[in-house]
């Protein structure tokens, strides 16, 4: 299973796709995933596992994105990681733009600095592509979000 913890409680990987692989995505101890692909939803091969899924269809079409596609994201991940027993997997397709980008806005939120999240990002997930207008677009959902006194 293609699948890198970048903190010890939030993965980056690329898709799950069949029950043998979120068999091993459960056994990792993941209790909750961001499915950030357009081409497929989790949530049928998670739910035996008791995974949670928040399915956020995105396209990896190098557009910039409107803050909209990571406000329920984020929320869902904040919200799952208030209990220190969860660990959180963001994924897409293949773990380069879409899951990265997810987890650049969440660790943003969380207080990282943006280089910092992004090298630990590529230094843990080599794969990882961070393209300028993904990083325009979470820096704009990181402003609007703490100018929204949600931070």
């Amino acid at each position: 299973m293609d699948l890198t913890w970048v903190t010890p409680r939030i993965a980056v990987g690329g898709g799950i796709w069949t029950s043998n692989n979120m068999a091993k995505v459960a056994a990792s101890g993941v209790t909750h995933i961001i499915d950030m692909q357009v081409e497929f939803d989790d949530t049928p091969l998670a739910e035996s596992y008791g995974i949670e899924v928040f399915w956020n269809q995105v396209d990896d079409d190098f557009q910039p994105k409107p803050p909209e596609v990571f406000l329920p994201a984020i929320e869902f991940a904040l919200s799952a990681l208030e209990n220190p027993e969860n660990r959180l997997l963001i994924h897409c397709a293949a773990g380069v733009h879409r899951a990265p980008m997810m987890a650049l806005a969440l660790l943003r939120v969380q207080g990282w600095d943006l280089q910092e999240a992004m090298e630990l990002m590529e230094h843990k997930r080599p794969v990882v592509d961070f393209a300028d207008v993904y990083v325009s677009s979470v820096e704009n959902f990181v402003r609007n979000y703490a100018g929204a006194g949600k931070r």
